[in-house]
């Protein structure tokens, strides 16, 4: 299936069933993806992850309805998908910056997030470095964070979790303990609805697990390995972000189900020169 076309099927799907409990494995059959895949190529274009998309659709909707009708707060809060009316109350004011009651008022300021329309932006003007390898499975050992991605918080949890394992020691740790060429590695857990795990880690192999550590297997897999310049995390971010928009849609390999690695050289990580990798598994599309 054509990526823009199963992105949009996705979508579709999302709006149909927009008043019923969402399920991501379905919104993600629709796209003909895997979920993790799915989950990650949304957030990656549309800025939202999947969870936020729903509620900011339903909030919008829900204040469109209560500045039209006069519907009671608490049936428009169970239409919409709140068990109660304070925590319909507590997502309304979050998103559109006022109560339920005061959107009923003439000349109520309300925000709007409208149904998402997938297109397709060309650009040339970077070059975005990348190298297809074939590796066996292996493991990793290494201190772990649980990261949201709500909000966009997956960025400062991991940035905030590297600077803080860099001012731990937890860095110079692994780096004693690393004795292959991967070096240090920040790796992305698979994806469970809006959240996954966060190492910061090196290969493992084997005798004892330092305290407040644990170990990951990686499975063997096709890993599209992409190259970053540019100081941490501004410039490995731009790179995921460049993956997701510009290569996965362009290229003829899909994600693979599995984790997802950062790798980081020695050296100033605030350089301009600093280099880094971005490892994805990936396979081939079925055709």
């Amino acid at each position: 299936m054509d990526w823009i076309q199963g992105m949009q099927n996705a979508i579709n799907y999302m709006e149909l069933h927009l008043l019923e409990p969402f399920n991501f494995d379905e919104i993600a059959k629709a796209a003909g993806s895997s979920t993790f895949h799915f989950m990650r190529m949304f957030n990656m274009l549309t800025g939202f992850t999947v969870g936020e998309y729903i509620r900011n659709r339903r909030l919008t909707l829900a204040g469109q309805e209560l500045s039209l009708s006069d519907a009671k707060v608490v049936d428009i809060a169970f239409k919409y998908g709140y068990e109660t009316h304070e925590s319909f109350t507590k997502a309304f004011r979050q998103f559109h910056g006022i109560s339920p009651s005061a959107a009923r008022k003439p000349e109520a300021n309300l925000k709007s997030i409208g149904k998402l329309s997938i297109q397709v932006t060309l650009k040339g003007d970077k070059t975005l470095n990348y190298k297809l390898i074939e590796k066996e499975a292996f493991t990793v050992v290494g201190k772990k964070t649980p990261v949201t991605c709500v909000n966009g918080e997956n960025f400062k949890i991991v940035a905030d979790f590297c600077r803080q394992c860099d001012e731990d020691g937890i860095c110079d740790l692994l780096e004693g303990l690393c004795t292959d060429e991967m070096g240090v590695m920040g790796i992305c857990g698979t994806m469970k609805n809006d959240a996954f795990d966060y190492y910061m880690a090196v290969t493992y192999q084997g005798g004892k697990i330092p305290e407040g550590m644990e170990t990951l297997e990686i499975p063997k897999s096709t890993w599209a390995v992409f190259e970053s310049v540019g100081p941490i995390p501004e410039a490995i971010q731009d790179v995921w972000k460049r993956i997701f928009s510009e290569w996965f849609p362009s290229n003829q390999y899909e994600h693979a189900v599995g984790p997802e690695i950062e790798v980081y050289e020695k050296g100033d990580m605030s350089k301009p020169d600093y280099k880094s990798y971005v490892w994805i598994p990936v396979t081939r599309k079925v055709q």
